[in-house]
C-alpha cells in the first residue's frame, strides 16, 4: 500500500513518486507536506541530511504551482553545486507528468548556457547563492513573482560565508512569499536569518537536532600521529568489502591520505576544494558507481554527495564541532542498514572526545588497532561474505572446463584458494609489529609543548620547518604570539624556497582584498615566511576575499593557495 495517497497530493505526483519506489513518507515528510498544503505561514524545519527533505518541500509546492504561468514561482537556494544538481534532478523526477520546467544554476559551469536555459521560462529555479547573484546582476533572473522560497541546508550556506549573498537575494523577493528554512542545526546565524526574514514561522523538528541514529556503532582508536596512516590501513584491511568515506580536516591532509591509500593499492580517491569542477564530477561519479570504494573528503566537499549504502565513516581527524561529527557519522546507517563510525584519536585529544560525547550523548566505544592475525581472520571472512552474497556477475562454468579435483579434499581446495587470494596481505603483516597501544591523556601536561605543537602542525599537513622557526624565535627571546580576535590567520603554500618576501605577501594580500564591498584596505597583521610555506594575518572581514581570490592568482608562475590556519 502506498501511504503517500493519504497526503492529498495530485495523481500525477503520486504516479511519479510511485514509479520511483516511494511508499511511505519519512517523518519530516509526514509533518511538512500537510503543513505546506494547508498553511500560509513560514516554516523552520530541523532535520538531518538524508531524511527526505527535498520531497518534503517540493511535493506540496509542485501540487500548488501554476503550470500555465511561465514566471518563476519557486526558488530553492542550497550551498553546493552537487546538492543543487541533486535537488533539481529530484524535482524533475517528481514533476515527470506535469507541465513544469526546473532549471539549476550554479558556479563552475557556463553562465551563458544557464542564461540560455532561463529563456525557456522555468517555473522553478534551484541555485547556489553566488551564481544566483551573478544572474540577478545580469538581469537574467526576476524573482518578483515567486510564491515560495526554500533555504535548504541554511546552516551550511552560512558557514560557507554566504550570509551577504543570502540577504541580497532575499531583498530581491516579494514580502508576500512563503519562506521555508531547512537546516540540520539551529546556530546563531541561522536564528538571526530566521528572525530577520521569516514571519512568525511554524517550527518542525524531527527528533533532536543532534539526533544520533541507533543503527550506527561508534568506535574510537587511540593512535599517535606518526602511526595514523598505518592505523588507517589496518582498519580498512580489518573491515573488508567496505564502502566508506574518510573525513579529513584540510584539503592538504585529504590529498595526502588519498595518495597514501592509492599507493598501497586501494580503490580510493580524494574530494576537496582544490579540484576543478570536472575533476570533482569524475571522482563523485566513480564513487557512486562503486568504481572506487573509498572516498577521502573534506566536510564541505562531501556536501551534496547523497549515497545510501555506505558501510563505514572514518574520522581520520576529529572535527571541532560536535554537530559535524554527528553529520559525518549519519552518512552511514541509511535506508535501514547498520553502519559503523570509526574515529582515529591522538592521545592528547581526550578533551575534544569528551566534548563530542557530552554534546551528542553518543556512546563511543574504545577499540584497539587490529593485529596482523586479526586482519587476516577478517579477510578470510570477507572472502566468504563476498562469495556467498554477490552472485550477479558470476560466470556460469561448463563442468567440462573444470579439471578433475577428486584428489583434493574440500578443505584443501579452500586452503589453497585462500592462500592464493590473501598471500600478499599475509606476507605484508607477517613481519609487521603490531601498533603500540596508546592511552588517552587526561591532562595536556602529559605532552610537552614541543610535542603538542609538532603533532598539531603535522596533523594539518605542515612539515618540520615551522617547528624550526618556532624554536628559532624562542632562542631569540621572542614571546608567544597573542591571538587577535579581529584577525584571521592563514596558511600560505609558498615560502623562502619560492623566493617569497614580505613585500610580495603584502602585495598579494592587497590584490586579493581589493574591490570588496567597502573601499577601505584590509588591515594586515603578522607575516611569517618559512622555508616551504608561510603564515599571515588579515582582518577578519576580508577572510572570504582572501580564500576566493588568491587561488586564481599566480606568483612567478606558481599556483597560490591559502587556507585558514587553526
Amino acid at each position: 500500500m502506498n501511504l503517500f495517497t493519504e497526503t492529498s497530493l495530485s495523481p500525477d505526483i503520486l504516479k511519479a513518486i510511485g514509479e520511483l519506489g516511494y511508499e511511505s513518507p519519512t517523518e519530516i515528510q509526514k509533518q511538512t507536506i500537510p503543513f505546506i498544503l494547508s498553511d500560509i505561514r513560514d516554516l523552520i524545519a530541523l532535520a538531518q541530511t538524508g531524511t527526505g527533505k527535498t520531497a518534503a518541500f517540493s511535493l506540496p509546492i509542485l501540487d500548488m504551482i501554476d503550470d500555465t504561468s511561465r514566471k518563476i514561482q519557486l526558488l530553492v537556494l542550497c550551498p553546493t553545486r552537487e546538492l543543487c544538481l541533486q535537488i533539481s534532478k529530484d524535482i524533475k523526477n517528481y514533476s515527470k507528468y506535469m507541465n513544469i520546467k526546473t532549471t539549476a544554476v550554479y558556479g563552475g559551469s557556463s553562465i551563458v548556457e544557464q542564461m540560455r536555459s532561463l529563456k525557456e521560462k522555468p517555473q522553478i529555479i534551484v541555485g547556489t547563492p553566488g551564481r544566483v547573484i551573478d544572474l540577478i546582476n545580469r538581469k537574467a533572473l526576476d524573482f518578483s513573482a515567486i510564491h515560495w522560497l526554500v533555504l535548504d541546508e541554511a546552516d551550511e550556506m552560512l558557514s560557507m560565508g554566504f550570509k551577504d549573498e543570502l540577504e541580497t537575494i532575499l531583498s530581491e523577493t516579494p514580502e508576500t512569499k512563503q519562506t521555508f528554512l531547512f537546516s540540520a542545526t539551529m546556530n546563531k546565524e541561522v536564528e538571526r536569518i530566521s528572525k530577520n526574514y521569516l514571519t512568525k514561522p511554524h517550527r518542525i523538528s524531527v527528533g533532536s537536532i543532534n539526533e544520533v541514529k541507533k543503527n550506527i556503532t561508534h568506535e574510537y582508536y587511540v593512535v599517535g600521529y606518526r602511526q595514523k596512516k598505518e592505523a588507517l590501513k589496518r582498519l580498512i584491511d580489518a573491515n573488508p568489502n567496505q564502502y566508506s568515506i574518510i573525513f579529513c580536516r584540510t584539503r592538504m591532509e585529504t590529498q595526502e591520505v588519498a595518495d597514501f591509500l592509492m599507493q598501497n593499492g586501494y580503490a580510493a580517491d580524494a574530494l576537496h576544494g582544490d579540484l576543478s569542477q570536472a575533476q570533482r564530477d569524475t571522482v563523485m561519479k566513480k564513487f557512486r558507481l562503486k568504481n572506487i570504494d573509498i572516498l577521502v573528503a573534506t566536510d564541505v566537499a562531501a556536501r551534496g554527495l547523497d549515497v545510501n549504502s555506505l558501510t563505514h565513516v572514518i574520522h581520520f581527524s576529529l572535527p571541532d564541532d560536535p554537530e559535524v561529527f554527528v553529520h559525518r557519522s549519519g552518512r552511514t546507517g541509511r535506508a535501514g542498514k547498520d553502519g559503523i563510525s570509526m574515529a582515529l584519536i591522538k592521545p592528547e585529544e581526550s578533551r575534544k572526545l569528551k566534548q563530542i560525547k557530552s554534546a551528542t550523548k553518543i556512546e563511543i566505544h574504545e577499540r584497539f588497532i587490529p593485529t596482523g592475525d586479526q586482519i587476516i581472520k577478517a579477510q578470510v571472512g570477507g572472502v566468504f561474505e563476498k562469495l556467498f552474497t554477490e552472485h550477479e556477475d558470476l560466470f556460469e562454468f561448463d563442468d567440462s572446463l573444470i579439471p578433475d579435483l577428486s584428489n583434493f579434499t574440500k578443505e584443501e581446495l579452500v586452503h589453497q584458494l585462500l592462500q592464493f587470494q590473501l598471500k600478499d596481505l599475509a606476507l605484508y603483516y607477517k613481519d609487521k609489529h603490531d601498533l603500540v597501544e596508546q592511552k588517552l591523556s587526561s591532562r595536556d601536561d602529559d605532552y610537552s609543548r614541543r610535542d603538542r605543537g609538532r603533532d598539531r602542525d603535522r596533523d594539518r599537513g605542515r612539515d618540520r620547518d615551522r617547528d624550526r622557526g618556532e624554536r628559532r624565535d624562542r632562542d631569540r627571546g621572542g614571546k608567544p604570539r597573542r591571538k587577535d580576535e579581529n584577525m584571521v590567520r592563514f596558511f600560505f603554500n609558498l615560502g623562502k624556497k619560492d623566493h617569497l618576501k614580505k613585500l610580495d605577501v603584502l602585495d598579494i594580500i592587497n590584490k586579493a582584498t581589493a574591490g570588496g564591498k567597502t573601499k577601505k584596505r584590509a588591515e594586515i597583521g603578522d607575516i611569517e615566511i618559512l622555508e616551504k610555506f608561510s603564515f599571515f594575518e588579515v582582518e577578519k572581514s576580508f577572510k572570504d576575499n582572501v580564500l576566493s581570490n588568491i587561488q586564481s592568482m599566480k606568483f612567478k608562475g606558481k599556483d597560490m593557495r591559502a587556507e585558514v590556519a587553526n
